[in-house]
């Protein structure tokens, strides 16, 4: 609804009121009919309610403002007044004032086209108040039903091998009537549901236009009168014979716009389109921009042999930082192992906020490459692990960190951990000596890479049997089982501090 002063509410059909047997409600006089809806209950016994009705009020009054004698003229008048203030219905109680609702007033009701209901004396106003908003939960709870179905089924399609129309066909199928994808030159790329005539079609093509962005396909330049680089509006919507058309502007000004017609609009069927607009823009916009075409040709380069650090400057960056992401679980054990794997959208909508588009969902975890410049923070409901900013040739190097850092924030409850890069003591040793002193002090260890990932992870934790579990996700006596046999491999006191050193010394290093 666009009116500011109309309830984010579903209204309730008159008619739905009458027909609850508990108020006893009875037309007297009036219209009636499916469109008569009652936005809000209010009670008054001012003679002229005028100034009080901000409009779509069902207006309750016991008739105390009615003088003695009151003739036709002061009826028509208070009659006259609701329907000016736009009111849609007046219920008359029978109590205690009137017995009967006079005839005048249902004459005056009758004249002006305002419903005029009968409320029985053991019905109360804040009864009949209750039942509207009883009735606008039960439209609210239904319309949020219905809107988080269509949302589902869109998104499912949008997984599916072909999307577009499996997108397409979902919203035209919500929303009883046809979806239509235009392309930058305004032909119609794929369509799906009935076909809502030559007329209306001809009209959504139009309209379609009128969003398209300046210099892409058949959007007109601004006017002389619009002035210079005037944006186009990202939706329009029109009404022609009974059917509601609506286009909405893709992506990033490609051109792509989503035209829908359907025999009714309401702020539900405006929530499904708007999520199946973000979904076709995801879809059309990727190959169609600079970026995207940069990289795809990263990939093609990357698989046909391409070096790691010719391939970065398509995708916009000198140095990257690695980040690994897990979704917290629903429930008492956040940090427990049964978090729901994020799915694709998920993945991407992280993606989004970590300012990439460089995702990859795998598994239980997500793993995004960013551009150094950016410092990741994590979004409610991710854990996540950083690496170091590093060139292009590290970048294997900086995926280790990154899960090793996901691995120490999911063990101390934390959002965000960044691997530190800060000099450490091993920079005083040639790289090629402490490779050779790692490799000979942990290869008793060397061929179990559980017992190598366990002992690493129960060092970086300072010997936490509960957290080393949590962030292995394994049981505890698993961790102790596999620490007790570390120690009795490497024939060494894993409670000594100098031990324990030179092991993570040596952990570092592999």
């Amino acid at each position: 609804m666009s009116d500011p002063m109309v309830p984010p509410t579903p209204p309730v059909p008159l008619d739905a009121l009458l027909a609850r047997e508990d108020l006893g409600l009875r037309r007297v006089a009036g219209p009636s009919g499916p469109d008569i809806v009652v936005h809000w209950v209010h009670t008054s016994e001012m003679a002229d309610p005028y100034p009080y009705l901000l409009g779509g009020e069902l207006l309750l009054s016991a008739g105390v403002h009615i003088p003695d004698g009151a003739g036709p003229g002061y009826f028509d008048a208070y009659a006259s007044r609701i329907v000016a203030a736009g009111g849609v219905a007046l219920g008359f109680g029978l109590a205690p004032v009137h017995d009967t609702v006079p005839e005048a007033l249902a004459a005056a009701c009758e004249l002006h086209g305002l419903p005029l209901l009968e409320v029985p004396p053991r019905t109360t106003f804040s009864g009949v108040a209750r039942a509207v908003w009883q009735l606008m939960a039960q439209a609210r709870l239904a319309e949020l039903r219905r809107v988080t179905e269509a949302h589902q089924s869109l998104a499912s399609a949008a997984a599916r091998p072909n999307p577009v129309p499996a997108v397409l066909h979902q919203l035209s199928r919500r929303l009883g009537g046809r979806a239509v994808l235009f392309g930058p030159e305004g032909t119609e790329l794929a369509t799906a549901g009935r076909d809502p005539g030559a007329e209306s079609g001809a009209a959504l093509a139009r309209l379609a236009r009128v969003v398209r962005p300046a210099g892409t396909g058949h959007r007109p330049s601004p006017a002389a009168g619009d002035g210079p680089g005037r944006p186009a509006p990202a939706s329009a919507a029109d009404t022609l014979a009974g059917v509601r058309l609506t286009a909405y502007a893709l992506g990033a000004g490609h051109g792509f716009v989503l035209g829908v017609a359907a025999p009714r609009s309401d702020s539900g069927d405006h929530a499904i389109a708007s999520v199946a607009a973000v979904l076709l823009a995801l879809l059309t916009g990727e190959q169609q921009s600079g970026t995207g075409a940069a990289r795809s040709a990263a990939l093609v380069r990357l698989l046909l042999g391409g070096e790691p650090q010719d391939v970065a400057p398509l995708l916009g960056g000198e140095r990257w930082r690695v980040v690994h992401a897990r979704p917290d679980a629903q429930g008492p054990d956040t940090q427990s192992s049964n978090a729901q794997a994020p799915d694709a959208l998920a993945a991407s909508a992280l993606g989004a906020a970590l300012g990439s588009a460089l995702v990859d969902p795998a598994g239980g975890v997500v793993r995004v490459l960013v551009p150094a410049g950016r410092e990741p923070q994590a979004p409610p409901g991710w854990t996540l692990g950083v690496s170091a900013a590093v060139a292009p040739q590290d970048w294997p190097a900086a995926d280790t960190q990154a899960a090793r850092a996901l691995a120490r924030a999911r063990a101390t409850r934390v959002p965000l951990v960044v691997h530190g890069t800060r000099p450490a003591l091993d920079d005083l040793v040639a790289p090629a000596d402490a490779d050779a002193h790692a490799r000979l002090l942990l290869a008793p260890v060397e061929g179990s890479p559980a017992l190598v990932d366990t002992l690493r992870t129960w060092l970086s934790l300072h010997g936490s049997w509960d957290r080393t579990a949590v962030a292995l996700a394994v049981h505890r006596n698993t961790v102790r089982q596999r620490i007790a046999r570390c120690a009795a491999l490497l024939e060494t006191d894993l409670d000594d501090p100098d031990v324990r050193m030179e092991l993570w010394f040596a952990l570092r290093r592999t």
